[in-house]
C-alpha cells in the first residue's frame, strides 16, 4: 500500500479523535500533514479536510438523530422549543456561510501548512478554554443573539488552530448556556455546512479526469470512513466531558501542543 493510504488513514483518524473534542480538529490536521510529510497540493489539502469534515458531520447526525429529527418536525409548529431552537440554529450559520462563500481562495491558503500561525490558534484556543472552564453552571438556552454570536465564533475557527467545538462551546458557556445545550448546539450547527461544502467538492472531483479521480478518491474514501468511526466514540465523549465541565485538561493540552509546535517551527 502507498504513503497516500496510510496517510489518509492516520489523518481521518486524526480528524475522528479531534473533531469533538476542544483541540482543533484542522490545527492537528496540518500538524499531521506536515509530520507525515505529505506531498498533496492545497486543492487536495482542502477536499481531504472537507471530506474527513463531512464523516464527523455524519457521525454528529447519527448521534444526534433524535434532536435533528425534532427540530426539522418543530420548524413547522409555531411557538414551540424545537422551533425556536431550529431558528437560532439557522442563524448561527450565517456568519460562517458568508466567510465560506466569498474568502474560499483565502480559506484554502490557510490550509498550506502554516504551522507557526496553527501554533499561536492552538494556544489561543487553550486560553478560551481556561475562561469556559471557571464560568458558572447555569440551564439559559441559546437566545437568536447567542446564536448569532456563536456563529461569528465558529466563523473564525474556520483558522487553522482554533477548535471549533472549543470555541462555540466556551462562547456558549460565557454567554450563560447550560453546558449540554451548549455541547448539542455546537456539533448540530456545523452540519449542514460541512454537508454543503462537501456536496460541491464532490462535484469538483467528478469534474476532474479519470486519472485525477482515481488519485484522489481512495485516499478520500480512507479518511473519510477513518474519520467516522472514530468520530462515533468521540462525539457521545465530548458530550459527557462537557457535562462534568472537564475543559481544563484540553485548555492545558492545546497550549503544549501550541507551544511544542511554534518552538519546532522557530528553531527548526
Amino acid at each position: 500500500m502507498n504513503a497516500d493510504f496510510w496517510n489518509a488513514l492516520i489523518l481521518g483518524i486524526i480528524q475522528g479523535l479531534t473533531e469533538f473534542l476542544p483541540v482543533s480538529s484542522s490545527g492537528h490536521l496540518e500538524l499531521g500533514r506536515t509530520i507525515l510529510g505529505t506531498t498533496w497540493d492545497t486543492s487536495s489539502n482542502m477536499m481531504f479536510t472537507v471530506t474527513v469534515h463531512g464523516a464527523t458531520a455524519l457521525a454528529t447526525v447519527l448521534t444526534f438523530q433524535k434532536d435533528i429529527r425534532n427540530i426539522i418536525s418543530g420548524l413547522f409548529k409555531e411557538g414551540t422549543e424545537e422551533r425556536r431552537f431550529a431558528l437560532a440554529l439557522i442563524l448561527s450559520m450565517i456568519p460562517a456561510a458568508i466567510v465560506g462563500l466569498f474568502f474560499n481562495d483565502v480559506i484554502e491558503l490557510l490550509f498550506s501548512g502554516n504551522i507557526f500561525m496553527v501554533a499561536v490558534m492552538l494556544i489561543i484556543s487553550g486560553l478560551l478554554l481556561f475562561l469556559a472552564d471557571g464560568a458558572k453552571k447555569t440551564h439559559k438556552k441559546v437566545s437568536y443573539l447567542d446564536a448569532l454570536i456563536i456563529g461569528l465564533a465558529q466563523a473564525i475557527a474556520i483558522l487553522p488552530g482554533i477548535s471549533r467545538s472549543g470555541a462555540t462551546i466556551s462562547i456558549s458557556v460565557l454567554l450563560g448556556i447550560d453546558r449540554e445545550q451548549a455541547a448539542r448546539f455546537s456539533f448540530l450547527m456545523v452540519v449542514p455546512l460541512i454537508l454543503g461544502k462537501m456536496i460541491m467538492d464532490t462535484k469538483e472531483l467528478f469534474g476532474m479526469g479519470q486519472m485525477e479521480q482515481e488519485q484522489h478518491l481512495i485516499p478520500l474514501l480512507i479518511g473519510f470512513l477513518a474519520a467516522f468511526v472514530t468520530g462515533l466514540w468521540a462525539c457521545k465523549l465530548m458530550i459527557s466531558l462537557v457535562k462534568r465541565a472537564k475543559l481544563s485538561g484540553f485548555a492545558i493540552y492545546c497550549m503544549a501542543v501550541g507551544a511544542a509546535a511554534g518552538a519546532w517551527t522557530l528553531l527548526g
